[in-house]
């Protein structure tokens, strides 16, 4: 697999040929869709979602699908079946990938705040994004995409979370509204100079890529 970071929350992954994109939301770069057979959507938020860019896109690209939680699916009314509701257990296929959905909610920013439904999406046992939670897979992943920065995160819960779910590497993701000096603050914490994860811990520029899976014999 070959990743590619756009804005903020937005991942491009490629496979043999063929595009899936994980949250091409209001703060990402236009070019994200180019190409892509399939969308994945975690949650309703607009960091992560954007009804016009989906709606513009599948206009494009007859051949658009896009998987997502039922609320996100709700506004997308009128795509017919090119939209599809999941939630937790769910199994398809997109894209020439195997995904498999994981988490129910959203993590609390306060508790008077209500909650809204998050889905994390696990691709070829490999990659995981869980969007705006700390879902933990019940499978070991390659590369775990980490969001570093919310409203509802602390980099204490992000060190023990890496922990937990003990990927080989981690690629920041939800880092839209730090600035330079907040990116080298949590990268501090999570790379080496942290506590220590277990995990090699990289923030990519926007555009940058990287390849999923084993590291190559030296």
């Amino acid at each position: 697999m070959h990743l590619t970071k756009f804005g903020h929350a937005c991942v491009r992954i490629e496979k043999n040929d063929r595009r899936l994109v994980i949250d091409p939301g209001g703060l990402t770069e236009p070019d994200a869709l180019d190409g892509a057979e399939a969308v994945l959507v975690t949650h309703e938020h607009f960091d992560h979602f954007s009804e016009e860019v989906l709606r513009r896109a599948t206009s494009e690209n007859p051949a658009l699908r896009i998987w997502t939680d039922s609320a996100v699916a709700d506004r997308l009314d009128g795509l017919g079946g090119r939209v599809t509701a999941v939630g937790e257990g769910a199994a398809f296929t997109a894209a020439g990938f195997d995904v498999a959905v994981l988490g129910t909610w959203h993590a609390v920013i306060h508790p008077d705040i209500p909650r809204v439904g998050n889905v994390g999406f696990l691709l070829d046992e490999a990659l995981f994004h869980p969007g705006d939670a700390l879902t933990v897979p019940d499978v070991a992943v390659d590369t775990l995409l980490l969001p570093v920065h919310g409203p509802w995160s602390a980099t204490g819960q992000l060190i023990d979370y890496v922990r937990e779910v003990a990927p080989r590497q981690v690629c920041a993701i939800h880092d839209g509204a730090l600035n330079d000096v907040g990116v080298s603050m949590v990268g501090g914490f999570l790379g080496d100079n942290g506590p220590g994860t277990g995990a090699r811990y990289r923030r990519l520029p926007v555009g940058a890529s990287i390849e999923i899976g084993p590291e190559p014999v030296r």
